[in-house]
């Protein structure tokens, strides 16, 4: 699968969709649920927490592991993707529209890569 060029990316696999709104949207790249395998069950923030920067907000269970999903900002869960509660599976089938959750007043960002800053480093992990 092509990583969506008008997504940002982190270096733990996370994408992120900036709305029109000021908000966020975050996922799991099509690398990321491709080393993890079939997923089985994904745990989300409810709506209201805070979220840090370079923290664990979710995590995630594979067929092979449990994983952290890692925020890329500083904020407020304004939206949970509830429909990954009873279909983990979704991100396995399309991550890019699988969101996890929304993020509002959002303040701290990570360091956000680009689609080709990002492949660099799926490109690196792969060889």
């Amino acid at each position: 699968m092509k990583n969506p060029s008008e997504l940002l990316y982190t270096e733990s696999h996370e994408w992120v969709k900036e709305m029109e709104d000021g908000t966020v949207k975050i996922g799991l790249t099509d690398y990321a649920q491709h080393s993890l395998g079939d997923l089985v069950f994904i745990n989300l923030p409810e709506v209201d927490d805070e979220v840090e920067s370079g923290e664990a907000f979710s995590d995630v269970e594979s067929v092979k592991a449990v994983s952290d999903v890692i925020s890329p900002v500083t904020g407020k869960v304004i939206a949970i993707n509830e429909e990954l509660l009873d279909h983990p599976e979704l991100v396995n089938e399309a991550p890019y529209d699988a969101w996890f959750v929304q993020i509002g007043e959002v303040s701290d960002k990570e360091e956000l890569l680009s689609v080709s800053a990002y492949e660099e480093i799926v490109a690196k992990e792969e060889a």
